[in-house]
């Protein structure tokens, strides 16, 4: 029972068409922690099911909605309105993958930078998201780590403020105010190299400021960090050739990606690049990422590293977008995937189908992956997974669903119980098969009454007065 408990409350805890009285049933689920994080997490959230998450009586159920990169802003900073323990996980924000929640609103952030609770104000100021109009008026506050906080917006401050913070008395908010300005400063790279021993933020000062002699000699006996010195364009030559010929085939590797060497001389470096080797996007290409004629220069090299990095740059020329979405190296293609909004339809494909990387499952959220035509193209194909792809189809046909239900491999049939088209005695049939049941009890077709008649199935009460789902905490 417990299998089936399991699947029955994850399939209707993302059942797009689950009513709020569903929705409220499942939040008394204490057992099963995602399964309320399913339900908190929504898009759309009802407005009663909001109402009661707010006011929850448990804690945790309250911190997953503040929590959650798609609540409505002015809806999560009711949660200051409650208990002043909530006010932490609004500080500290969503957490999402390669995006940013909305803003709350401009009160609440005042409320928050003027909490009671110090580490409320902490976490807000060090780790939480401060919308660039909130972080500028922090640069004259009596706190360093909200003058820290205001370097975050350093192209919106006045230039009067960003001096201020360049000569400010406290040394992490001339750290964090020089680290946006001391490229081309020998002066303030000389300062920050010194200051940022131990710090993983040195890295970023080696690779890209302006190093005197001294500074570059000391600096090469270093190991820690040599491989970032070598990416430097400031690095005097005798010293590039130096690491040229390193033992450490990482700085061979560094050296050979340099800005402004010639094909001829990044092959005459001896490095490697391996297929699964994971590199970070090269600085001075990054920089370049709205200069067509250096990424053109990077698409076109010999170089992977060059590549790869080109291919994360949305400045790149359309022409080379379909270069690269037929590089040789999966990297360059992945990362063109991933990042270019031109990447073509049937690069995502392929990825998709053919690569292993666990970064394809994400490609077909992006808006370019093809549907129309699916049904025609993969009904009939070998790999299953392909055959999955008919449900994407707008136009695939209510028998071409109702037959992928039906098919050997339990992924493809689960994709088909969810499909609209799918009529409603079918989804009940997969209902009692333990490996669509999850994929079946997701499906819109179900009504209300159904969707609750397999919640007292399950043993999940009915809702009588105010919601409980564990004792109030902090």
């Amino acid at each position: 029972m417990a299998g089936r408990r399991d699947g029955v409350l994850e399939g209707l805890a993302g059942n797009p068409a689950a009513p709020s009285s569903v929705l409220l049933r499942l939040l008394g689920v204490e057992d099963i922690h995602h399964i309320v994080r399913i339900v908190v997490w929504r898009k759309d959230l009802p407005q009663d099911v909001v109402d009661a998450v707010v006011t929850h009586p448990d804690r945790r159920i309250r911190s997953l909605y503040g929590e959650s990169g798609h609540a409505d802003p002015e809806q999560r900073a009711r949660l200051l309105d409650g208990h002043p323990g909530d006010a932490f996980v609004l500080a500290h924000g969503p957490m999402m993958y390669r995006a940013t929640a909305p803003p709350l609103p401009d009160w609440a952030y005042e409320r928050l930078l003027d909490h009671p609770r110090e580490h409320v104000r902490y976490e807000l100021v060090r780790f939480g998201y401060l919308p660039p109009h909130i972080a500028v008026t922090l640069a004259d506050h009596e706190e360093w780590s909200y003058r820290v906080a205001a370097c975050r917006a350093w192209d919106e401050l006045p230039e009067a403020a960003r001096r201020s913070l360049l000569d400010d008395e406290d040394d992490d908010v001339r750290t964090a105010a020089a680290l946006h300005v001391f490229r081309g400063d020998e002066e303030l790279t000389t300062e920050l190299v010194g200051r940022l021993r131990g710090d993983g933020r040195l890295g970023e000062v080696l690779e890209s400021g302006a190093l005197t002699r001294e500074v570059a000699q000391r600096m090469v006996t270093e190991r820690p960090w040599i491989a970032k010195l070598a990416l430097n364009p400031t690095l005097p030559a005798d010293l590039v050739a130096k690491l040229a010929v390193d033992d450490d085939p990482s700085v061979r590797l560094a050296v050979s990606a340099r800005p402004g060497l010639t094909e001829e001389e990044r092959a005459a470096i001896d490095h490697a690049v391996d297929p699964e080797d994971r590199l970070d996007t090269l600085r001075w290409v990054w920089d370049a990422r709205d200069d067509p004629e250096v990424l053109r220069r990077c698409a076109t090299s010999a170089h992977v590293w060059l590549r790869r990095s080109a291919a994360v740059c949305q400045g790149l020329p359309d022409d080379m977008v379909e270069l690269l979405s037929g590089d040789e190296d999966f990297v360059v293609r992945l990362l063109l995937a991933e990042y270019h909004p031109a990447a073509p339809a049937e690069l995502l494909l392929d990825l998709w189908l053919h690569g292993s990387h666990r970064a394809v499952g994400m490609l077909i959220a992006k808006p370019q992956f093809p549907s129309a035509g699916l049904a025609a193209r993969f009904n009939d194909a070998a790999d299953p997974r392909a055959r999955a792809l008919v449900v994407r189809d707008p136009d695939a046909t209510p028998a071409q669903i109702d037959r992928l239900s039906r098919d050997p491999v339990a992924a493809v049939r689960a994709k088909a119980a969810r499909d609209p088209r799918l009529a409603l005695p079918r989804v009940r049939e997969l209902l009692a098969e333990p490996e669509t049941l999850h994929a079946a009890a997701a499906s819109p077709r179900l009504g209300a009454g159904e969707m609750h008649a397999l919640l007292d199935e399950v043993g999940v009460p009915r809702q009588t007065g105010r919601m409980s789902a564990g004792p109030s905490s902090p």
